[in-house]
């Protein structure tokens, strides 16, 4: 197995009223030796914003705002902007975030080419209810898991909540001269081509599209550890054998959930093709840091950085801090080879 090294937490909650709390599950931009960090901040009153850190080389953290970098101040964000991720496409950012109002999650973003003067880009996700959803789905295609979490958002949440939509972001390049959005429609992860974004505010493309959602899907549940299911973690890593995705998976226990890393890699023009995939977990839960926290049993990837030859991942820790892993990129990608489809 690839050697995954653990270099512990950078950052922790403070006092301050707006990460209270918790700062976990942060966006990553590298710019030379820097690296940028805006992470999710919650308070005591689980009301979530987005924080800023920035870092010197993979782990020294030279700055940190005492202000948020972005809160909520639209109708469906107003209990959260949770979970970001950055990529750039030509000379624009884009920022991608759960929006939370209370009952739903849906995608929304913000961009601009500086990456501190953004604007809001609205919701990016669909914005119909589970009953909606459902009609569109195709029972013959789709897996009675889809069924089952359209049952289980109704009855835990609300029955006129949304249809989930998170851990998404942009590929950092256009797909075929598209853009192309990672996404989690419980219990899959999914992508969505589109030719500007214009076109992912249109309800009736996302009726199309979940006609033939079984066609987008990128990564679905195959080991134990993926067992309830997988999501987007990091933007991809392009290496000349594919896409490297490090992703998050969940494993349904008795005793509680476990949330994984996982590792793939998909094709460079058709990433819904899996090349392979480590039949195990990347890394997990094992430090104390990451058993014990606000919601034990995590470790949840969602940035990354290089470093000469070591690829650096950025993750929530059981939803309190945030920690950093390193693995020899080369190393994990000649590990993943061994299980080539």
């Amino acid at each position: 197995m690839v050697k995954v090294q653990k270099h512990g937490v950078i950052l922790e909650p403070t006092r301050l009223d707006f990460e209270n709390q918790s700062v976990f599950n942060p966006g990553i931009w590298q710019e030379g030796n820097t690296v940028h960090v805006i992470y999710r901040a919650l308070n005591k009153n689980h009301v979530s914003c987005l924080g800023y850190a920035r870092l010197a080389g993979p782990t020294k953290v030279v700055e940190r705002w005492q202000e948020p970098f972005k809160c909520p101040r639209h109708k469906y964000d107003k209990m959260g902007v949770e979970d970001p991720r950055i990529v750039k496409i030509n000379n624009k950012f884009y920022l991608t975030y759960t929006a939370h109002d209370g009952q739903n999650a849906v995608v929304a973003y913000s961009y601009g080419e500086d990456l501190f003067k953004l604007r809001d880009g609205g919701i990016i996700s669909p914005q119909f209810s589970y009953d909606v959803a459902a009609k569109y789905f195709d029972d013959r295609k789709l897996k009675d898991k889809y069924f089952f979490f359209k049952s289980y958002y109704k009855d835990t949440v609300a029955r006129s909540v949304k249809l989930w939509d998170k851990d998404a972001f942009f590929w950092p390049e256009k797909i075929n001269g598209r853009f192309a959005l990672a996404h989690r429609i419980l219990p899959d992860m999914q992508l969505v081509y589109c030719d500007n974004l214009k076109q992912l505010k249109d309800q009736n493309f996302w009726k199309n599209y979940l006609r033939r959602l079984s066609n987008f899907v990128v990564l679905e549940s195959k080991y134990g550890f993926e067992g309830r299911n997988v999501g987007g973690g990091c933007p991809p890593i392009k290496t000349r054998h594919g896409w490297l995705l490090i992703y998050h998976a969940v494993e349904p226990l008795n005793k509680g959930r476990i949330y994984h890393a996982g590792a793939a890699l998909v094709s460079l023009s058709d990433p819904t093709r899996e090349i392979a995939r480590l039949p195990h977990p990347l890394f997990s839960p094992v430090k104390r840091w990451e058993k014990k926290g606000l919601i034990h049993n995590v470790v949840f990837p969602t940035g990354t950085a290089m470093f000469g030859d070591r690829l650096y991942i950025y993750y929530g820790t059981a939803d309190t801090s945030i920690a950093v892993a390193s693995v020899n990129l080369g190393s994990l990608v000649k590990e993943l080879l061994k299980y080539k489809k």
